[in-house]
């Protein structure tokens, strides 16, 4: 495999992980807010679910990322979201990959964007998660035992590791507004610091 060398003066990519229900998504909507753009890497395993025209169930959006990762490789969303993050890097000084949930995944960015490569995990107990996962109503949550199978699938892709190994960590164990102005802070020291 070949790197590409990237010119200095384009965007910085930041990819933010976390454990399901953890704010990745409204980390992302604070960025989104500041004109970054924003691609998810969970609105890719939707498209697949809606292109396989399946009924959209708690389990089916894990079924799917699982069967894409034994069929492509752990990797393969990573893989196929670099060149749209490269084309949002031209006119952009940041741009944003929400909900990187594997070390493959980290791997493919590293090596594609080396030193202007982040990771930024957002943290929050598991029974914060759980609550704030029934009150958002999206079709691939259910109920308490879906959310442990979910969060162990994700664990078994590296998540915990890539966590524990960010560049940056926002704490969410805190209502909304004191997330959203940590998240302002954190973009603040991000974009002044080159």
């Amino acid at each position: 495999m070949s790197i590409r060398l990237r010119p200095s003066n384009m965007a910085r990519v930041v990819a933010v992980c976390g454990m399901p229900g953890s704010g990745k998504g409204e980390f992302a909507q604070v960025l989104s807010e500041s004109n970054i753009p924003v691609l998810s890497m969970g609105d890719m395993v939707r498209a697949e679910v809606r292109r396989l025209e399946l009924e959209e169930s708690p389990g089916i959006f894990g079924e799917i990322a699982a069967l894409l990762r034994k069929q492509h490789g752990e990797d393969v969303l990573a893989v196929r979201l670099a060149d749209a993050v490269d084309s949002h890097r031209e006119s952009n000084s940041i741009v944003l990959i929400e909900g990187m949930r594997g070390t493959a995944e980290r791997s493919v960015f590293e090596q594609r964007w080396g030193k202007e490569f982040f990771s930024l995990a957002v943290a929050a107990s598991a029974d914060i998660r759980f609550t704030r996962i029934q009150n958002r109503g999206r079709s691939e949550d259910g109920d308490r035992q879906a959310f442990e199978v979910r969060d162990t699938r994700e664990r078994g892709w590296g998540l915990e590791e890539i966590i524990t190994e960010s560049d940056f960590l926002i704490d969410n164990n805190v209502d909304l507004e004191t997330f959203r102005k940590s998240c302002h802070s954190w973009l603040e020291s991000f974009t002044n610091h080159e």
